[in-house]
């Protein structure tokens, strides 16, 4: 791919990569960040981009994992497998690798919540815990060696701390006793290893032994007392010894390192990658940036584009497309106003993309990719080289003629400019249509008129404007496609305090065409500015249309919900009403079938059948007026509400077992406990109806005829499975069964809370003896799960 040293340059590559690097953990990957460099094969980008992604997708879902790979790993390894000893530093920098490879493939295994293509590159790590294990028990640190490295070393040591004790008790003698008096002070120091104490000069012969030391005074002699010369021979002896283990040691570990230099090296290389992969990642959080969508033909289409060089509070978004409906873009508009910033943007993003990196703009932003980012931007003035701004410009632009190709992306910042206007603007013509000829896409910043009527006149070429307040005189910086702009030269000269005649006569000395047509441009503008202004008006009234809208739909199903409501309410009362009134009348039925029974006359049989037949008539056309409701239907379709909290002695009808009963307590905020006749457990707060809301005069009862269904009695299970509970959450669960297992009238049941540490059992045995629906428990026989099981027997 073409992309020179001095387009990364002008287009500040070189700080993107910079930035990157400053995002990567390993050296290797921030090595990698620094020769990073975009590539024109589509599948690589594709494939590039897909990882940035993925990555980013991991540390949202679960953070970034923790990477540690010391550079000098490779050249440790590489030394090792030719037969050096390494040093512990370079050993405990391979240990810690080794860790991190352990972190992130745990990393990966655990909490996976989708796939990525970087699951591949996790696959490819191979942890070695034993080797990581063995460096770290044998290596403290870089200048310590454990005791635990080997047996013979902690023999050694042991001996090297007994032989220091036997010097000095040994030399203790001399510190305090009658011989004291011959020494500087009371000490025992060491030179060359060896044990001495300091002796006075005039006292030196009275202390047998090896002179080592003398001080500057030489009122000092520092004398190894014959005494414990063998000994200090011995402790030097043991030294030596201590060292050559430490040796041995090293050596051992660097022949196991040498042992898996393939696989270690690997997993470097894995490393590396892996941490570039989250540093691209870490990077796109930075720049709030995302994946651009990657298009086939060579073209621009960037939404709310920020140049991520500058500063977030102050970067105002570009929106600007190139190679769809115009392959050339010609971009004019005041000084300072953000055209050479558009044209870097179009470079810098193009080169990010293709290395893999995301943009800052919005996601629907699209890309093609390009086999070469040719680039003129800038002041290539040299006095060195002899070379003017225009003979700078043409040499650029004559290297970048002879390298275009269809798939190339070229930018002209000022082309024809630092010449005659007449034969710069007709020179920066000539090369665009070159370029056109040549299938590239351009875009070019300009102050040319000819330019501006070129883009009108010819198709292809598209004319583009950064965007100027007139009437604050400064530029917003926005970018505005298919509109010439004005360099509104007087303007700005005026207002940066140009004397006003002056600007005057510029005026009067500008050509009738050229007045004629930059005030063409000053109507479009202007007509522009009154045109976005109502877009904006109309959009902004959209917006509130569509609240409304929301709101108005939202309250309407609000008031459909509350109807329905009240329509299943007023069902449920009337089917309350026959309720009570069959009940009453198969009451009323039965009494008088006994009296009819104790009657003998014929008379008074018939005149009680009469009136029994004239009830149930009765009863038929109130049920027909109030239509045809079933308690089960009732009971679904309405969300009751207590009109206030539940008290303890409340009177209550139970929903689902369809009974009257009290409330005995209160337990928590979904369940309250309850006694209806026999029954006493707990039942949800939803199921409980407060019976003095519900007309006393008719309190529901049971049918005798009516069957009432409890859900789950059919389906009931004697036995129930709470492995791998806390106690309460496990007791809960059970208190519930229980209450089922007695309305679905079963004897014994089955609860398997398993074996482990036991305390599961027994917190639910505690609850079990506590228990008054419990007649008695005990554990699982052999064949019924032995201790891992509760068999319980209901009363």
């Amino acid at each position: 791919m073409i992309f020179s040293e001095k387009t990364q340059s002008v287009l500040e590559f070189d700080k993107i990569r910079a930035l990157l690097a400053k995002s990567c953990v390993t050296a290797g990957a921030k090595a990698r960040a620094a020769c990073l460099m975009p590539s024109d094969d589509a599948v690589d980008v594709a494939r590039r981009l897909r990882r940035t992604t993925d990555a980013r997708r991991l540390a949202d879902a679960k953070g970034y994992p923790g990477f540690d790979a010391p550079e000098d790993v490779p050249d440790a390894l590489e030394r090792a497998d030719k037969g050096a000893t390494l040093t512990p530093e370079e050993l405990l920098h391979i240990a810690s690798m080794l860790r991190a490879v352990k972190g992130c493939a745990d990393y990966a295994k655990e909490n996976h919540p989708f796939e990525t293509v970087l699951d591949e590159v996790f696959a490819r790590l191979l942890p070695n815990p034993t080797l990581e294990r063995r460096i770290s028990t044998s290596i403290v640190s870089a200048e310590l060696i454990s005791d635990d490295a080997s047996p013979a070393l902690s023999s050694i040591r042991r001996q090297i701390r007994a032989a220091h004790n036997r010097i000095r008790e040994s030399l203790l003698s001399y510190v305090t006793g009658a011989r004291q008096k011959a020494l500087q002070e009371n000490i025992v120091t060491m030179r060359d290893g060896r044990y001495v104490i300091p002796v006075r000069q005039e006292y030196r012969g009275e202390v047998k032994g090896i002179v080592h030391d003398t001080s500057s005074s030489g009122a000092t002699v520092f004398i190894e007392p014959m005494a414990v010369v063998e000994a200090n021979n011995d402790l030097r002896a043991l030294e030596i010894k201590e060292a050559r283990e430490i040796e041995r040691i090293l050596a051992e570990l660097s022949a196991a390192c040498a042992e898996f230099a393939g696989s270690l090296l690997r997993d470097y290389d894995t490393m590396t990658e892996l941490s570039f992969c989250f540093g691209c990642a870490s990077l796109s959080e930075q720049m709030d940036g995302c994946e651009p969508h990657l298009a086939e033909d060579r073209m621009i289409d960037l939404r709310r584009a920020r140049h991520p060089l500058i500063d977030r509070d102050r970067v105002v978004p570009v929106s600007v497309s190139l190679g769809n409906e115009f392959d050339t873009l010609i971009i004019t508009g005041p000084n300072t106003g953000g055209k050479t910033v558009t044209l870097k943007t179009l470079g810098l993003f193009a080169a990010m993309a293709q290395a893999g990196l995301h943009i800052p703009a919005d996601p629907d932003s699209t890309l093609g990719v390009f086999d070469g980012i040719l680039v003129d931007i800038g002041d290539e003035q040299s006095i060195e080289q002899s070379l003017s701004t225009f003979s700078a410009h043409m040499v650029n632009e004559i290297g970048m003629l002879n390298s275009l190709t269809p798939r190339s992306l070229v930018l002209f910042d000022e082309l024809g400019a630092g010449t005659d206007p007449v034969e710069g603007a007709a020179l920066a013509i000539s090369i665009l249509e070159t370029c056109r000829a040549r299938g590239a896409i351009s875009a070019a910043t300009t102050h040319y008129t000819e330019l501006k009527l070129f883009a009108l006149d010819t198709p292809g070429v598209k004319n583009a404007s950064c965007e100027f307040d007139v009437e604050t005189l400064r530029p917003t910086y926005r970018l505005v496609l298919g509109a010439p702009g004005k360099s509104n030269a007087f303007a700005i000269s005026e207002k940066l305090g140009l004397p006003k005649e002056v600007v005057d006569r510029a005026r009067e000395l500008v050509s009738a065409d050229s007045r004629r047509f930059e005030s063409v441009i000053e109507e479009l503008e202007r007509t522009r500015f009154e045109m976005e202004h109502e877009r904006d008006e109309a959009a902004r009234l959209r917006r509130e249309y569509e609240t409304y809208k929301t709101k108005a739909e939202t309250e309407l199903k609000k008031k459909l919900a509350e109807t329905e409501a009240s329509v299943r309410r007023d069902r449920e009362k009337a089917r309350q009403l026959l309720d009570s009134a069959r009940v009453s009348s198969e009451f009323v039925f039965r009494q008088l079938e006994e009296l009819r029974k104790k009657q003998e006359k014929e008379n008074v049989a018939a005149a009680l059948e009469e009136a029994r037949r004239a009830v149930r008539e009765q009863m038929r056309a109130a049920e027909d007026a109030y239509g045809e409701v079933t308690f089960e239907e009732a009971s679904v379709g309405e969300k009751y509400v207590l009109p206030r909290p539940l008290r303890v002695g409340d009177a209550v009808w139970i929903a689902s077992l369809g009974a009257e009963g009290k409330v005995t307590a209160l337990a928590g905020d979904k369940q309250v406990a309850v006694q209806a006749g026999v029954f006493r457990g707990k039942v949800d707060i939803s199921d409980i109806r407060l019976l003095s809301d519900m007309k006393k005069k008719s309190k529901p009862k049971a049918p005798s005829s009516t069957k009432i269904q409890r859900g789950g009695v059919a389906a009931f299970r004697a036995e129930l499975d709470v492995r791998g509970r806390y106690g309460d959450d496990a007791w809960f669960e059970v208190d519930r069964y229980l209450d089922e297992a007695v309305l679905a009238g079963v004897e014994t049941v089955r609860i398997i809370h398993g074996k482990g540490t036991g305390a599961l059992r027994v917190a639910l045995h505690k609850e079990l003896k506590a228990d008054p629906r419990v007649a008695s428990f005990r554990l699982g026989s052999l064949g019924e799960g032995d201790s891992g099981v509760t068999v319980v027997t209901l009363k």
